[in-house]
């Protein structure tokens, strides 16, 4: 077995998630551009080896193609569709797990209303494509798709964060049936609907899309045994080098008892892990101070810590993705200690000056992230902290940069993803002085990867000889390996633990509990006894 990642930068998605699959190679869409693109700041490659860096992203890149979208629509409907004349929508996601979460929506919403989601463009009445609008290579990206879709389809619905330029859609693409900004849902189905009827009972008596048709937690687009629960849109900050507020507008919390509802029902669907995703996670609830809602014959306050408690009481895994480093974590730390609520917390931290993050306009750029790092680890020593920075963002100096990696060595963080600043259109900080020059931002990024590197395979040595419960992601049948993820792993962006020899009774979406055995920089090796 090869001790090295086998995480890939672009993965070729075209597998249904009921499948027993590797959670990378899960898509229910058909094939666009080929994906590259990060979301939430800007590229971002992470937990690699400098010398073949592989595309590990700030916010997850959650790029999905259209193959086999009707399998996956099928294994997760609670009643089979029929097989009839009911329209066909395909369907190209690209962005971060956000974005993905609303293409599940989008589609669960057409399935309910009767189409079926095409496997291919020729087999389509009509192509969606839900865009990234983050960066100017996310914008390429998705403009292609949009031409890629028409020039093999011919009828296009465009919505998602590039949405927000329809213009500059319409005057690349003219042929554009519709343009919708970012979780537009309603505006989506309705385009749709315009332009390819709704089926007609009438005219099907087979057909009846108000009975049963698709459980309550809707239809995913990822593995079975994991989902993405968004809980938030928006962000109430400026960040200068972000534009997501003009995207996705201000910070926009669903209320405690709808979130709490998904949650349950991705838990009856046979659900094992939640990651909870937001634009800022901790905020959560700040919009609506923190309103009180029923849920199960409790009442409960949209509010962090709330919702957090409500969710370790499922009894499954829920990790936390995009929280800001403010002293109210601390009372969810605690809650990590109960091995439910996973001890794991996915902080953009971005920099270490003082200096750097303020021109950043970070939040929390004031407070001591060294000393809060070093009080979580005493609330729960087994905490494991990813995060990402930026390099040669403009005005950093070589004094900054030092900064940052002297951070790094007393900070020891488990799971860590560099990238290099890039100009966003429309963004603050293109308009900073002393822009840093493309040679020195590539060197410090190569002096900060080398460094983590370093850390990562150190830290991940501590772990030989301990035992560890992993969740099942994909099985190797030939080799007699499965691919897992321990509490320390999210999907598709940090390592995996590789099982040898297993039996035939494990099984994708199965807790193991395995003995660690070797380590690589980034990845575990362990052994079950079954």
């Amino acid at each position: 077995m090869p001790k090295t990642s086998t995480e890939s930068a672009n993965p070729t998605i075209t597998t249904s998630p009921s499948a027993s699959i590797a959670p990378k190679d899960t898509a229910t869409i058909f094939n666009p551009a080929k994906p590259n693109i990060a979301q939430d700041s800007q590229a971002d490659v992470s937990q690699t080896d400098t010398k073949q860096p592989y595309h590990h992203k700030a916010n997850h890149n959650q790029n999905r193609s259209v193959a086999q979208s009707s399998d996956v629509t099928i294994a997760n409907a609670t009643a089979t569709m029929p097989v009839s004349a009911a329209p066909k929508i395909g369907f190209v996601s690209l962005g971060c797990p956000k974005a993905l979460v609303d293409s599940e929506r989008i589609i669960t919403e057409l399935s309910r209303d009767g189409y079926q989601v095409a496997s291919d463009y020729e087999g389509a009445d009509l192509v969606v494509v839900n865009t990234c609008g983050f960066i100017e290579s996310a914008v390429q990206e998705s403009l292609d798709a949009i031409g890629e879709a028409i020039s093999k389809n011919g009828k296009v619905i465009v919505t998602g964060c590039l949405g927000k330029e329809a213009d500059k859609i319409r005057a690349m693409h003219p042929a554009v049936l519709a343009v919708t900004g970012a979780h537009a849902y309603d505006e989506v189905i309705t385009a749709v609907a315009q332009h390819v009827p709704k089926p007609n009972r009438s005219k099907d008596a087979n057909y009846d899309p108000k009975i049963d048709l698709i459980n309550e937690a809707g239809i995913k687009l990822t593995p079975s045994h994991y989902a993405y629960l968004k809980i938030s849109e928006g962000c109430n900050h400026r960040c200068t080098f972000c534009i997501i507020p003009s995207l996705r507008g201000d910070l926009d919390s669903r209320p405690i008892d709808n979130v709490m509802n998904e949650a349950l029902a991705l838990k009856n669907a046979g659900v094992k892990e939640l990651l909870i995703i937001s634009q800022d996670t901790s905020a959560y609830g700040l919009d609506l101070k923190y309103r009180t809602s029923f849920w199960n014959g409790m009442p409960l306050k949209s509010k962090f810590y709330d919702l957090c408690k409500a969710l370790n009481d499922l009894g499954i895994w829920v990790r936390l993705h995009y929280v800001y480093p403010y002293p109210h974590v601390d009372k969810v730390v605690e809650l990590m200690g109960e091995k439910k609520l996973l001890p794991y917390l996915d902080i953009p931290f971005q920099h270490a000056s003082h200096r750097i993050l303020k021109a950043m306009k970070r939040p929390a750029h004031s407070e001591n992230t060294l000393a809060r790092i070093k009080a979580w680890r005493e609330i729960c020593p087994d905490i494991v902290i990813r995060s990402t920075f930026v390099v040669g963002f403009p005005g950093e100096t070589e004094e900054d940069f030092q900064c940052l990696l002297d951070w790094l060595v007393e900070a020891r963080l488990d799971r860590v993803g560099a990238f290099t600043y890039s100009e966003v259109e429309g963004a603050v900080a293109n308009d900073l002085p002393d822009h840093v020059p493309e040679d020195v931002k590539k060197s410090r990024y190569e002096r900060l990867m080398t460094l983590q590197q370093d850390i990562s395979a150190q830290k991940l040595q501590e772990k030989i000889g301990k035992t560890l419960m992993v969740l099942v992601d994909e099985i190797d049948s030939e080799e007699g390996i499965a691919i897992c993820r321990s509490y320390a792993d999210a999907p598709e962006i940090d390592g995996h633990v590789y099982v040898d020899d297993i039996t035939a009774q494990v099984k994708v979406g199965q807790f193991l509990t395995v003995t660690i055995d070797d380590a690589s920089e980034y990845d575990l090796f362990g052994s079950y006894k079954g």
